[in-house]
C-alpha cells in the first residue's frame, strides 16, 4: 500500500543523511566499505554525493528503525555520521554544479507504508 508524500508536513517529514569516511587501503577495508554502502542501498538510501546517502521518511518515528539498523551494522573502522533534518530544512540546501545553481533532489512521489 502506498500513500502520497504530499500529505506529509514539511516540518514533520524528515531526511536521514548518512555521511561516512571509511578506510579502503586494505582488501578488508574495501569489503567493509562495499558492505556498508550496499546496506544503505538495500535500505532505500540514494547517493547524494560520494559517501553521502539520503532517504526521505514521513516522520521521525518511521525513520527511527532504519537509523537503528544502520547503527547495528556500522563498519569496525572509519567515521560515520547520521544527520536527521526536516524536509523544510532539506529544501533550503543550496546546490551547485561548478558555479551553476542546480535544483535540490526531490522527495519521492510516493512512500511505501509497510
Amino acid at each position: 500500500m502506498a500513500e502520497s508524500v504530499s500529505c506529509f508536513s514539511e516540518y514533520r517529514a524528515v531526511w536521514l543523511i548518512v555521511m561516512f569516511d571509511l578506510p579502503v587501503t586494505t582488501s578488508e577495508g574495501k569489503k567493509n566499505y562495499v558492505r556498508f554502502r550496499n546496506r544503505l542501498l538495500d535500505e532505500g538510501f540514494t547517493m547524494l554525493q560520494f559517501s553521502v546517502y539520503t532517504r526521505f521518511f514521513g516522520s521521525i518515528e518511521s525513520a527511527a528503525p532504519h537509523k537503528k539498523k544502520i547503527k547495528k551494522h556500522l563498519p569496525p573502522d572509519g567515521k560515520v555520521k547520521i544527520l536527521t533534518i526536516t524536509d523544510k530544512q532539506f529544501g533550503k540546501i543550496d546546490n551547485f554544479q561548478g558555479k551553476k545553481t542546480v535544483p535540490n533532489e526531490e522527495k519521492p512521489s510516493q512512500l511505501a507504508l509497510f
